[in-house]
């Protein structure tokens, strides 16, 4: 038989062309070609993301707490650079770097105190694929960087979508010992080796790729050992949890060593559910493998609790009466469990996604104004209120949400 394909009578009589593995490496490298394409298409001519938002004076004067007059007479003293101009000699706007010196010179960034106050990890999980995982972790993460915090975001996934989002060819511009593989197969002492920045300020990346699939069975090896194998990443996390105020993970879509790692290094979690029918069984399902989870840990000595845990309802289509009784249903049942945010499907992301690209790095709306403002609605409130939620587990928060009210 040929190793590419060869010409094969079936029952019938009919006759066809059977697919070996050197056709589907030609496939594999066509669709490496698919996702290069599109990052010349998107990204700038040297390939490296960029963010190109800018923010007016007035945005930026909302998000750092001053009024536009403190920030020009700031300008004018010479204690902060002015934004740069384009050829009609007009401001472009402020980068968020800019915007965070800004915070830093008025003394309005967000960030934790270190003395009393410990570092939130907060994963985003679910045992089921296409629950919007990847895209929640990312859009939090973001969020939480344009209000001025130090985020890390850890890639655990070998599908590798977040470190996609952040600009990067996952099996093309990533090696093994760039990601978790190394430390986690014994190779490294600790994944700060791994740790790199992006394009957006104060946010850095722990990146993935399919390498973490080998991750299983390197654990697997090393539990049979009696290696504290489940404890390593939690271990690793809490190393460099103190260069961040929060700490998100991306974990993979199915319960695994990986997996269970994640449940232990992290302190909180955010549970994404569609209301479909299918995808609320599984997350059923899917607490009842955290339950069994927890105890197998708990009976190893290992005791997980967590600052918070939270459903959230994301990808919910208001014309699917199917999608609004069961988002009905959640709140019905789970009550303040629930995140009082729901995620509604939106073509902005979509979009943005289409061109590797989340809706906070779009320079203007894909689909119409009106459909990027409602989704950034719903972005910015899903990012207050887990923000909300960080801030009540800081003592040093607790005066200032007695002033706003929240407690």
């Amino acid at each position: 038989m040929e190793s590419m394909a060869s010409a094969t009578n079936n029952d019938h009589g009919d006759t066809y062309e059977e697919i070996g593995i050197d056709r589907i490496r030609i496939i594999e490298k066509l669709s490496y070609k698919v996702i290069e394409g599109l990052r010349r298409k998107v990204f700038s001519p040297d390939k490296e993301k960029v963010l190109h938002t800018r923010y007016s004076i007035s945005q930026a004067a909302e998000m750092v707490g001053r009024t536009t007059t403190t920030i020009r007479e700031a300008e004018k003293s010479g204690r902060l650079e002015e934004p740069s101009k384009n050829s009609r000699n007009r401001r472009e706007g402020y980068t968020l770097e800019q915007v965070n010196k800004m915070r830093k010179e008025f003394g309005t960034l967000p960030y934790r105190n270190s003395e009393i106050d410990e570092p939130v990890v907060i994963a985003v999980q679910n045992f089921k694929g296409g629950v919007g995982k990847s895209t929640a972790s990312v859009h939090l993460a973001q969020g939480f960087a344009k209000d001025g915090y130090r985020v890390l975001i850890i890639d655990c996934d070998p599908q590798a979508s977040t470190t996609s989002l952040f600009g990067l060819n996952p099996d093309w511009d990533l090696k093994p010992d760039e990601t978790l593989y190394s430390y986690m197969s014994g190779e490294r002492a600790n994944i700060k080796y791994a740790i790199r920045d992006t394009y957006w300020d104060q946010l850095k990346i722990l990146p993935a790729n399919l390498s973490l699939y080998n991750i299983e069975y390197s654990l697997a090896a090393q539990a049979i050992n009696n290696a504290p194998a489940l404890d390593k990443l939690r271990v690793a996390v809490n190393e460099v949890a103190g260069d961040f105020d929060i700490v998100l993970i991306d974990p993979p879509p199915a319960l695994g060593m990986l997996s269970l790692s994640v449940l232990r290094a992290a302190n909180a979690l955010v549970v994404p559910v569609r209301p479909a029918t299918v995808d609320f069984s599984s997350t059923s399902h899917f607490f009842t493998m955290l339950v069994e989870a927890l105890e197998d840990l708990e009976g190893a000595g290992m005791y997980s609790s967590y600052k918070f845990l939270k459903i959230l309802a994301n990808d919910m289509d208001d014309n699917k009466s199917a999608h609004v009784e069961l988002t009905k249903m959640m709140r019905n049942v789970y009550g303040p469990e629930m995140l009082n945010t729901v995620m509604k499907d939106s073509a902005e992301i979509d979009n943005a996604g289409a061109r590797l690209m989340t809706a906070y790095e779009l320079e203007k709306p894909i689909t119409s104004k009106k459909t990027h403002d409602r989704c950034m609605v719903y972005l910015n409130s899903l990012n207050q209120e887990v923000k909300t939620l960080i801030r009540k587990t800081w003592p040093s928060q607790r005066e200032a949400l007695r002033q706003e009210g929240i407690i």
